[in-house]
């Protein structure tokens, strides 16, 4: 092959592939008699950085079309950090007008409670923000942003979107996602989500409450604020006093939070000193031990936990379930976590961008690994294969302080597998696509209301009149949603519109109830306590 570029009209791939394989046959030929008996040395970065520089220049000289160069030194660097690992990521310096940057630095612009990631260029929900006006809505995680005030999105990073996203408190973004179905097909959904800031104090212990005489239920949405663990305290205190002997602690689609507070966390089942975490990375300086630094083990509150766990808890929420399993403290139930357990550090760059780079892996205080596997998988995969089925085939393992063996490697594996939830029917899933529930809903609660006299009647109760059913039926089929007859459609109905009614009139606290009051999980959960009661030992 020559170094001159021959144009040819549809040119064969085959016929361009045996040309360069006559290029390294050529190549092998002209080298020492030995050379074959050596393995191909690997290129050195001189020479890749060689090969950059004239791919950019030929593209820049030769391509017919009009590219901005910009753009593409901007792929060349989210490819190679998306290559590093799924989490890491460039946040890019976006000059904004004068008047939008005083608002934004001085606080005044208030945020769009809906977290995204950029998937292969493209936002991607990964999280909505518990006790905003948007967790109301059916944004679902994997759903991506097309569009935001009927624009294209045309940011490129985390930061830039939520400058775009933000603006004046309580104002309305209209949001355009497109979702993909269980069937496969696609469908875009349109959203008006309220800008607001989380009200972390409250919405993260959303609700505590007797199952029964003796077992309490607790339930932490995320690990994001500033007294999580003083919240679960104050909770866990309430329902010893009303006699809890045994607790549920339910983490199910927990993302995850502040290491110190899931810490925190762990002291009020584990005694000050016990080791939570280690750290490990490339540089010296990351390596860390994360222990328990308060704890109210001196009162010997060793009552079983029940721990719940599913593919969406991750981050510092595994680090809890992790560090429980590992002490014995608490028998995890439920489908295995994300497996997600990197350290990420800050680092400026010269034109005001910051890449956040993954510096460390996480492991549990037996020594497994938590994040799951991430090299030779593209983005989309590793977080679609989130909800993957997995087992323990080729996991690293260890045992726990009574000698139980544990996996890691993929998220936190529980210690009683519940099986796979059947997915909805696609009319359950066009029902929230086009917010059908809280569209009806609210007249029927203003009428309606007083049916329903107050959350405890409702839990023992978690009924709607028949009557509602075939109301809301009917709204459904003239917004060109039918829903087939049936005890089996009129039961997924009951459980939507009762959690509706229960949030509506209860907020947070009446939803998750009415959640955990319907969920057969939670009855499975309950059901395992003796295991619990087993891992503690005779003498508890």
């Amino acid at each position: 092959m020559t170094r001159r570029a021959i144009a040819r009209i549809g040119q064969s791939p085959v016929r361009v592939l045996a040309m360069c394989a006559a290029a390294v046959v050529a190549s092998a030929a002209q080298s020492p008699a030995d050379s074959a008996a050596k393995p191909l040395r690997p290129r050195t970065m001189y020479e890749d950085m060689q090969m950059f520089s004239q791919v950019l220049n030929q593209i820049r000289v030769n391509h017919p079309d009009s590219i901005d160069t910009h753009e593409l030194m901007m792929a060349a660097v989210d490819g190679m950090v998306h290559a590093a690992d799924p989490h890491s990521f460039v946040m890019r310096y976006t000059p904004l007008s004068a008047e939008k940057e005083k608002a934004y630095r001085e606080g005044k612009l208030y945020p769009v409670p809906v977290e995204f990631a950029f998937v292969e260029g493209a936002p991607v929900v990964v999280g909505v923000a518990a006790g905003t006006d948007a967790a109301q809505l059916d944004i679902l995680f994997g759903d991506e942003l097309i569009a935001i005030d009927g624009t294209p999105v045309s940011a490129e990073s985390e930061l830039e979107l939520e400058v775009a996203l933000a603006g004046p408190k309580k104002s309305t973004a209209k949001l355009t996602f497109e979702r993909r179905r269980v069937d496969g097909s696609f469908v875009t959904l349109r959203r008006d989500v309220k800008r607001e800031r989380p009200e972390k104090e409250g919405s993260a212990v959303p609700v505590a409450f007797m199952l029964d005489g003796r077992t309490g239920y607790v339930r932490i949405t995320t690990f994001m604020g500033d007294h999580i663990a003083d919240d679960l305290h104050r909770e866990i205190g309430r329902l010893e006093s009303r006699g809890m002997q045994r607790m549920i602690l339910d983490l199910r689609d927990n993302g995850g939070g502040r290491v110190d507070e899931a810490a925190h966390v762990a002291g009020e089942f584990l005694p000050s000193g016990t080791i939570v975490y280690t750290a490990e990375g490339r540089k010296r300086e990351v390596a860390d031990t994360g222990r328990v630094k308060r704890s109210f083990w001196k009162s010997e509150r060793r009552f079983p936990v029940v721990l719940m766990i599913d593919e969406g808890t991750a981050s510092a929420s595994e680090m809890v379930a992790g560090a429980l399993q590992d002490h014995d403290r608490a028998l995890i139930v439920g489908q295995p976590s994300f497996g997600k357990a990197l350290l990420m550090g800050g680092f400026p760059l010269m034109d005001g961008s910051v890449i956040e780079l993954v510096i460390g892996h996480v492991r549990t205080p037996c020594g497994r690994v938590i994040q799951r596997q991430y090299h030779a998988l593209s983005r989309r995969e590793y977080y679609r294969l989130a909800r993957a089925e997995r087992d323990t085939a080729g996991r690293p393992w260890c045992k726990t302080d009574g000698g139980r063996v544990v996996y890691g490697g993929g998220g936190i594996y529980p210690d009683i597998l519940f099986r796979w939830r059947k997915l909805p029917p696609v009319w359950y899933s066009r029902l929230n696509e086009e917010d059908l529930p809280l569209k009806w809903l609210g007249g029927y609660v203003s009428s309606a209301g007083a049916a329903f006299p107050s959350l405890e009647s409702l839990a023992a109760n978690p009924r709607v009149p028949p009557l509602a059913i075939e109301q809301f039926r009917a709204f459904a089929t003239s917004d060109s949603v039918p829903i087939p007859p049936g005890t089996e459609a009129d039961s997924l109905l009951n459980r939507l519109l009762v959690r509706g009614v229960a949030r509506l009139k209860w907020g947070d606290e009446g939803y998750y109830r009415l959640v955990a009051v319907l969920d057969p999980d939670v009855t499975l959960a309950a059901a395992a306590f003796d295991r619990a009661q087993a891992i503690l030992g005779p003498a508890h």
